[in-house]
């Protein structure tokens, strides 16, 4: 007898769905699998037929074939073993014949039957629930998961006996027996955000001086534009960039579906999760390799950069990190998105990532005071020529966070709270949305060469003293062009329809970047 199940993969970010095909015939008594199968998939037919037998079901001494179609998509994971299950009882008349028609099936089984979680199961039942499938079976620890996807009734299993019982039951009896998880998505990303205000994050109240520094932070964070951080050891660069998250806008509904489905393919999402409510924050220490800064694997997974999407991306000791390793943004940090070729297929992962980099000018850290510092000019040199200049022109924003004086610490005066600064980055970004409805643009930061002249256009005054700015500092193309776009975000933190001279003044304040070898270069 013939039976085909619905199942699912991911492939690379894409996720597909796969038809289970099952076929039992006289012959030689074997389980053949094929349809282009990973190691994972391969050994599904043990697990099926140990797991079947240990629930009580012995397989006869048949052929068994099953085909895991399209045959020409590669398939890996372990969320096939149950669809195989059913399709083998089904063709065993175990089952009613059509008992699956309509459900997704994902999970991966024990050996005594038990379901287990699996990877990717978000994405696969967002991508059911749009060609018209309402309803899947889904191992219990990754039902709230599939429940997010819109239109998808989803029914958590613990065992492939209680399976068996769900699809023998008819239809109607169905969700009395097994009540499907619905969810409400805009609800429950406001839940869960409400959750996380009451965890509590980094406070820029709490940060003692650092005002130019704060002010980067504004403007990083209202046009999405990325930033460097340079000072002394203790200064509190580090202490800064984990407060950035506090000042970022909630995630959108939309926003929070796409990170939610690359940590459930990467397998990072929280045991039990739905949807994630806040923007990534991540930080990998500076010995992280470049397959994992950038993905890896012969069908590579998400590396962090991918994992940071929509987020920040916090390198700390950014000198310390191997050149190599960080020229790997070059081209994310622009396109927002990194391309990773492999024998396997070329496979294009999300990158939109706001990057904060901390770095001290010199190896110990306290260049210029000579007092302290004892690195030779040759010695400073080598520690930042390992960032190249092209990184460094990537950069928009650069802010020098200088040594904190005993009377600062001693003050009582707070500074400026983070709520106060995420209403002015909201304000910034209202604006922004307003301006860029329709053009696929969402930030100033993403602003193409073309249309900057458009949306950033100067006055004849503004535009002399750009020439001028361009002259004197040497700046190349693109530093010319995210001076601008820093600006616009300046002139928006202002509610300024026009950039001004002050704007520009400003913006070009942040520029230090571009002369950090010539900066300190032993001369002083």
């Amino acid at each position: 007898m013939f039976s085909t199940i619905l199942s699912g993969t991911v492939y690379g970010i894409k996720s597909y769905l796969v038809h289970v095909e099952v076929d039992l015939s006289s012959g030689l008594p074997c389980f053949v699998m094929v349809g282009r199968l990973g190691g994972e998939v391969k050994e599904s037919g043990e697990r099926v037929r140990i797991a079947l037998k240990n629930t009580g079901i012995s397989i006869p001494p048949m052929h068994i074939s099953v085909n895991l179609s399209p045959a020409d998509l590669r398939k890996e994971g372990t969320g096939f073993d149950l669809a195989i299950a059913v399709g083998v009882l089904i063709a065993m008349e175990r089952l009613p014949c059509h008992c699956a028609d309509g459900l997704l099936i994902l999970g991966e089984l024990g050996l005594n039957g038990e379901i287990k979680p699996v990877k990717g199961v978000l994405p696969t039942a967002i991508c059911a629930a749009r060609q018209g499938v309402g309803r899947c079976l889904v191992p219990k620890e990754n039902v709230r998961e599939a429940a997010a996807a819109e239109g998808m009734k989803a029914v958590g299993i613990s065992c492939l006996g209680q399976v068996m019982d769900y699809l023998r039951c008819p239809p109607k009896g169905r969700d009395v027996m097994l009540p499907p998880e619905e969810i409400d998505q805009k609800k429950l990303l406001y839940n869960e955000a409400d959750k996380k205000k009451k965890t509590g994050k980094g406070e820029f109240s709490e940060i003692v001086g650092q005002e130019s520094v704060k002010r980067a932070a504004l403007i990083a964070a209202a046009g999405f534009h990325h930033m460097l951080i340079t000072g002394p050891p203790g200064a509190g660069k580090t202490m800064i960039a984990k407060c950035m998250p506090s000042i970022l806008p909630p995630l959108s509904l939309e926003e929070s579906l796409e990170i939610t489905s690359i940590y459930s393919i990467s397998g990072n999402l929280p045991a039990g999760s739905s949807l994630l409510a806040e923007r990534p924050f991540l930080s990998p220490h500076h010995t992280v390799s470049p397959q994992a800064l950038s993905g890896g694997g012969r069908i590579p997974r998400p590396g962090v950069i991918s994992l940071a999407h929509r987020g920040i991306l916090f390198l700390d000791e950014l000198p310390e990190f191997k050149r190599q390793t960080l020229d790997l943004l070059r081209q994310p940090l622009e396109e927002r998105k990194i391309q990773i070729a492999r024998t396997g297929g070329s496979f294009t992962y999300p990158a939109d990532v706001m990057l904060v980099g901390a770095m001290n000018p010199c190896p110990c850290g306290y260049y210029p005071d000579r007092n302290k510092c004892r690195c030779t000019p040759a010695e400073i040199h080598h520690y930042l020529s390992r960032i190249s200049g092209p990184i460094l022109d990537r950069i928009d924003l650069c802010a020098n966070a200088s040594r904190i004086e005993i009377r600062q610490l001693q003050s009582k005066k707070k500074g400026e709270s983070s709520k106060d600064m995420r209403q002015k980055v909201m304000k910034a970004r209202k604006q922004q949305k307003i301006r860029y409805q329709g053009t696929g643009y969402r930030f100033n930061s993403e602003l193409a060469a073309g249309d900057l002249d458009r949306y950033c256009h100067l006055e004849r005054e503004e535009m002399e003293m750009l020439e001028k700015m361009f002259g004197t500092l040497a700046l190349s193309a693109r530093a010319y062009h995210k001076l601008l776009k820093v600006a616009r975000t300046i002139a928006d933190l202002e509610a300024s329809e026009c950039i001004m001279k002050k704007h520009l003044m400003e913006a070009v304040c942040f520029r230090t970047g571009d002369n950090l070898g010539r900066q300190w270069d032993g001369n002083g």
